[in-house]
Formats: C-alpha cells, structure tokens, sequence
C-alpha cells in the first residue's frame, strides 16, 4: 500500500515537468482580442520555447467568409526560434483569426487560435 502510494505521489511530481516541453504562447502582435486602429504587416506569436522550424503553421482568416488573408509566408524567425509569423497584406476593417499550431524542439505539439480586430 505505501509503495501504491509514494509511486502515485512520484507520478504526480513528474506530470508538470514532462508538460514543460510544450510550446504555449507568450504575447502576440497583434494581441489576443484587441482591437487596431493601423492594420499590421505580419501577425507574429512569441513562445515560451524555441519551435521546430520545420513543423509549424499559421494562417489568418477573415472572420465574415473564413477566407485566408495572409500571405503564406510563415516562419519561424531564424534568429528568435520563439517567434512564428506571417506577413499579411494591407487588410481592411473587420475581424480576425489567426490560427496556429507549433511543434517544441522535444516533439511535443501545440495549438490554438486567437482574434483580433482592426477598427
């Protein structure tokens, strides 16, 4: 019974730490849910970890249609393996959704989606 217990206790230790390796977001630009008044160039997410550069996405939809407004040129930056971005062309008022999904430098991966709205 105690041994039962102290590789449960073990157990609950170690499930943080291997949840560790993936990459969440930290800040983006623009901003999770604000709204712009100038329409940006690139969308751009930073990490909380470097990415695999290879495997990765992101896209911006126009939230009206879900037509895809970016420019297909993701990366992640080859000098800050934390950002991922997208430039985007000249956009018009309206709302919109960027989409993502990253894989860490341990394998694990991640994704998620955010909007934002230009005024």
């Amino acid at each position: 019974m105690n041994t039962t217990r102290g590789l449960f206790l073990l157990l609950l230790f170690l499930i943080p730490i291997s949840a560790q390796g993936h990459a969440h977001p930290d800040h983006a630009d623009p901003k999770a849910g604000s709204t712009i008044s100038v329409a940006p160039t690139s969308v751009r997410i930073w990490f909380d970890g470097a990415l695999e550069p290879v495997f990765f996405s992101i896209m911006v939809h126009a939230a009206k249609d879900n037509a895809i407004v970016d420019k297909g040129d993701g990366h992640v930056d080859s000098s800050d393996p934390t950002l991922l971005e997208v430039s985007v062309p000249s956009l018009p008022s309206g709302e919109y959704i960027v989409y993502w999904s990253v894989v860490a430098r341990d394998g694990h991966r991640t994704f998620g989606s955010y909007t934002f709205t230009i005024k």
